[in-house]
């Protein structure tokens, strides 16, 4: 395996490029879409990564439970350092594993203690709370429901109110939260895609923002609605719910809400900054995998061998 075994480490830096591009030169659909599964991908990658240094540096410890000749010098030779290399990789999985549950706890703890306030509310999709407190946001689910207070649709007008309705049908019905979830995930996975988080985060709300522009028929509306959402609103219980006055930079949403409309293109030309960028992004991740690929497939095929009928 060779120094090649580090490499889905460090690949997710090849990402982030792309990571800007495609938030301001893609449609914001393709952009999700894209930014979500590189992230994915290379998180797995660096994961398993962790996981076959793991192998190695356990099988060294004495009391261990693997097989004894998991420990002969010729699997160690096959990671360069094997020693600092694999006890090091041991806390640095557990931490992975640590991170990724805490947000998914907490995404299922936020959502569960919603729907149970939600169950005696009327209103099959739209639930309406008597509240002091400005904010809305998509709660998921089977059938999915927008919450949102009495005051936040104080301090809309009727057409905004209609932005902001639409914003949030356009978050549940592409099920916003699932890229949301996964990009905060990976960037749990590694610190490395912390940059492809943010852009998901932007570019999910951007999806949202043209959803609610193509119904309502008026960009300046939604833009108007994002505003006040923005200065009213304090944000959403969890990162990973998405909202109209989720937390991010709204000039910029505003901005290319005044400006047309973004094509619908669904890859874009080689030859420009953005396809530069969106295939360096997949190259990064193609090598990621592969490495990731091959660097098990050698362990496998090297603990097999070392491993006695």
């Amino acid at each position: 395996m060779g120094v090649f075994v580090f490499l889905p480490l460090v690949l997710p830096l090849s990402a982030w490029p792309v990571a800007r591009l495609a938030a301001t030169r893609l449609h914001p659909r393709t952009a999700t879409r894209l930014l979500t599964a590189v992230a994915v991908v290379m998180a797995v990658c660096s994961t398993l990564c962790l996981a076959l240094l793991m192998v190695v540096g356990t099988a060294q410890l004495p009391g261990n439970p693997l097989p004894d000749g998991w420990s002969d010098p010729q699997v160690r030779a096959a990671v360069p350092h094997d020693e600092v290399a694999g006890r090091a990789a041991i806390p640095a999985l557990a931490a992975v594993a640590a991170a990724c549950a805490r947000t998914l706890g907490r995404h299922r703890r936020v959502t569960r203690r919603a729907r149970r306030a939600l169950a005696g509310v009327p209103g099959s999709t739209v639930a309406v709370l008597p509240d002091s407190e400005p904010y809305a946001y998509a709660l998921p689910g089977d059938r999915g429901r927008i919450v949102v207070s009495t005051a936040l649709l104080a301090a809309l007008a009727p057409a905004e109110r209609r932005a902001l309705f639409a914003h949030e049908r356009a978050h549940l019905a592409a099920r916003h939260h699932r890229h949301l979830l996964a990009a905060h995930l990976a960037a749990r996975a590694n610190p490395f895609l912390r940059p492809l988080r943010t852009a998901v985060v932007y570019t999910a709300e951007r999806w949202a923002d043209e959803e609610a522009a193509r119904a309502v028929g008026d960009r300046r509306t939604v833009a108007r609605a994002i505003g006040k959402a923005a200065l009213l609103a304090p944000g959403t219980p969890a990162p990973t719910l998405a909202a109209l006055a989720a937390p991010g930079p709204v000039p910029r949403r505003v901005a290319a809400l005044l400006a047309p409309a973004p094509a619908a293109r669904t890859w874009p030309s080689a030859f420009t900054a953005a396809g530069l960028a969106v295939w360096g992004a997949a190259a990064g991740a193609l090598a990621s995998a592969m490495s990731s690929a091959n660097s098990a497939v050698t362990l496998v095929l090297i603990l097999r061998a070392a491993t006695p009928l």
